[in-house]
C-alpha cells in the first residue's frame, strides 16, 4: 500500500481485515502512528456492533506493517497507490516501483480523476497496470471501480475484480476516462449545488434539504462535499475540466475562494458548514 492517508488507511484496513498481509509505506513513524490508531478505532466500532470479534480485531492489526521504505513493497503481489492527485509523485513512486517488483506483481491506482494510462505508460508493465478505485469511507462504502485501459491483460483485470470481491467489496468495470463512472456523473452534479449557492437560487441548508427530502439522498450535496473536502473536490474538478473542456467540470470561483481561505470542509473544521459547534451551523460565506 502505497500512503496512509484517509483512503490509504481505509484499504489497508479492509485488506488486513480479509486475511491479507499488508505493508503500509508512506513517508513518516507519525503519519503510521495515527493511521495506525484510526484502525484501531474503526475495528473497535465494528466490535462493538458485533460485526468483528475481538480476536479478528487483533488479527488484523496483527497482518499491518509499516514502512518508509518503497523497496520493502517489492514482493507483494498488488500494490495499491493512494497517494494525492499529483501525477508527477504517482510516476515517480511508480517507476522506482517497477525496477524493484516482480513480474507478476499488479499496480493499482486508487486515482479518482486521473487516468490509469497516464500512470502505466510511465512503467515497462503495461499490461499488469489497473485501477481499483475505493470510496470514502472504505471499510462502509460497497463500492470498487476496477478500471481496464487500452493495455490492461484479462488476466490483470480478473485478479484485480476477484481481489475486490475477496474484501467483500462489489466491483463495477469502467473504462479508463477521467473520472469512471462514479465521479463523472457525481463532480458536475456538486459544482452545480455550488452555483446553485453562488447565485443565491437556494442557501446552503435548503439546497441540502431539497436534495435530500425530493431525491430521497442520505445527504445533501453540500454536506457531501464537506465531507469528501472541497480541496479534494477542487483538485479533481480541475483535472476533469483540464480533461474534458467541459464548463460543467470547472470549479466554481465560490469553491476556489473557499479552498483559498482554508475552507475545506471537516477536516479542516470549516467548510460550508461550521463544525466547531455541536450540531454543525451553516458558515458565513459572505453572499
Amino acid at each position: 500500500m502505497l500512503g496512509c492517508g484517509l483512503m490509504g488507511t481505509g484499504i489497508a484496513q479492509v485488506a488486513a481485515t480479509a486475511g491479507y498481509q499488508t505493508i503500509v509505506r508512506d513517508v513518516a513513524p507519525e503519519i503510521w502512528s495515527r493511521a495506525r490508531a484510526n484502525i484501531d478505532k474503526s475495528l473497535a466500532k465494528f466490535v462493538e456492533k458485533n460485526k468483528l470479534s475481538a480476536a479478528e480485531k487483533a488479527a488484523a492489526l496483527d497482518r499491518l506493517r509499516f514502512t518508509t521504505e518503497t523497496r520493502d513493497l517489492a514482493a507483494c503481489d498488488l500494490i495499491i497507490e493512494a497517494v494525492s492527485e499529483d501525477l508527477e509523485l504517482k510516476n515517480a513512486l511508480w517507476k522506482e516501483l517497477d525496477q524493484l517488483a516482480g513480474p507478476r506483481t499488479i499496480f493499482a491506482s486508487n486515482t479518482s480523476s486521473l487516468t490509469i494510462a497516464a500512470m502505466a505508460a510511465a512503467t515497462r508493465r503495461p499490461d499488469r497496470f489497473v485501477g481499483l478505485h475505493f470510496f470514502n469511507p472504505v471499510p462502509l462504502m460497497q463500492l470498487v471501480e476496477v478500471v481496464r485501459t487500452v493495455t490492461t491483460s484479462a488476466d490483470t483485470y480478473t485478479r484485480a475484480t476477484a481481489f475486490a470481491a475477496s474484501l467483500g467489496k462489489a466491483a463495477v468495470a469502467a473504462q479508463d476516462v477521467s473520472g469512471f463512472l462514479v465521479n463523472l456523473l457525481l463532480v458536475p452534479y456538486l459544482l452545480d449545488a455550488i452555483r446553485v449557492v453562488e447565485r443565491r437560487i437556494g442557501t446552503v441548508a435548503d439546497v441540502d434539504r431539497a436534495m435530500q427530502l425530493g431525491c430521497g439522498y442520505p445527504m445533501g450535496p453540500l454536506t457531501l462535499l464537506d465531507f469528501v473536502g472541497l480541496d479534494t473536490t477542487y483538485k479533481i474538478a480541475e483535472i476533469m475540466f483540464l480533461e474534458y473542456r467541459e464548463s460543467r467540470y470547472a470549479p466554481p470561483p465560490l469553491l476556489k475562494r473557499m479552498v483559498l481561505a482554508g475552507m475545506n470542509g471537516r477536516k479542516s473544521g470549516k467548510g460550508f458548514y461550521d463544525y466547531s459547534v455541536d450540531p454543525p451551523t451553516v458558515s458565513d460565506l459572505g453572499l
